[in-house]
């Protein structure tokens, strides 16, 4: 099914980037990073960009800190637009720090969230716990996200390391694994410290993982977004969005911002060039 443009705009322009998928999709995923929004401003919020989202991540260990009224019609609100919801990993972290990570699962089930982080940024987790985490989470009806890389900057970030991680995830059940960047996005994960993707480590973790569609990036700069996009399509899955961007987001998916519209208008051109070659 072809991305269609809401009318009247569809009646009159098609997406100059094809390929897109609309919802409900598998790839082309778009994760935003929900740092505490009131109900009243998600509720605004998601009338104009849920089509554009498909998971939303309650950030950092924020959603202990809701009131648990509005926590919940906050979960209830989100789930009612199509959008899954689930709270930031380093929560998880906390629980199994305190040997309460199973506990912390059933509660995130019980609570109502869609899906559930499991990483270890700060901590260092045992890949047997890790495993057995992921599927307590499917057993109890949840999705599940991984997250690979650590939160230090300083810490090592090994490519072959990594894509051994997404592997080992994706085959005990997790349905994506991201690439952490944090929220700056600068000197951690596949960027450097001035925030400009290392390319040579991109193409290393591509190069060793079955499924390249497997990995949600996370890219907290518009730029960044920009070009994991020229680089790996419009249907690359990114992640620590910021609520703002979303719509400048999806039209770069849709090649209808400069960036992305010049990659259709060069295609064209060449093809063009190459047709009328004798």
């Amino acid at each position: 099914m072809n991305y269609q443009l809401h009318n009247p705009w569809g009646k009159y322009l098609t997406p100059p980037w094809p390929g897109r998928q609309p919802k409900p999709r598998i790839d082309g995923l778009t994760m935003v990073i929900d740092k505490g929004l009131d109900l009243v401003t998600t509720e605004q919020w998601l009338s104009v960009n849920a089509d554009h989202v498909d998971f939303i991540k309650l950030g950092f260990g924020t959603a202990p800190l809701y009131p648990t009224e509005q926590l919940l019609k906050k979960i209830a609100l989100v789930k009612s637009y199509g959008v899954d919801i689930y709270p930031g990993g380093t929560l998880l972290e906390v629980a199994v720090y305190q040997n309460q990570g199973s506990a912390l699962l059933s509660l995130v089930q019980e609570l109502g969230f869609t899906y559930v982080e499991i990483s270890s940024g700060t901590i260092d987790m045992d890949p047997a716990l890790r495993r057995q985490l992921i599927s307590e989470a499917q057993t109890l009806g949840l999705g599940v996200l991984t997250e690979v890389g650590k939160k230090d900057n300083g810490a090592l970030f090994d490519p072959k390391s990594i894509a051994h991680q997404i592997e080992d995830d994706l085959a005990t059940g997790a349905y994506r694994v991201i690439v952490e960047a944090r929220e700056s996005g600068k000197g951690i994960g596949i960027y450097d410290i001035a925030g400009n993707i290392r390319f040579d480590i991109l193409r290393s973790i591509l190069n060793g993982v079955t499924r390249q569609d497997s990995i949600m990036w996370e890219a907290p700069q518009v730029s960044q977004q920009q070009k994991l996009l020229i680089t790996l399509g419009p249907n690359a899955n990114l992640g620590n969005v910021q609520p703002t961007d979303v719509l400048a987001l999806e039209a770069t998916r849709l090649g209808m911002r400069s960036d992305t519209f010049r990659l259709s208008v060069q295609e064209v051109t060449t093809h063009a060039q190459v047709a009328s070659i004798p």
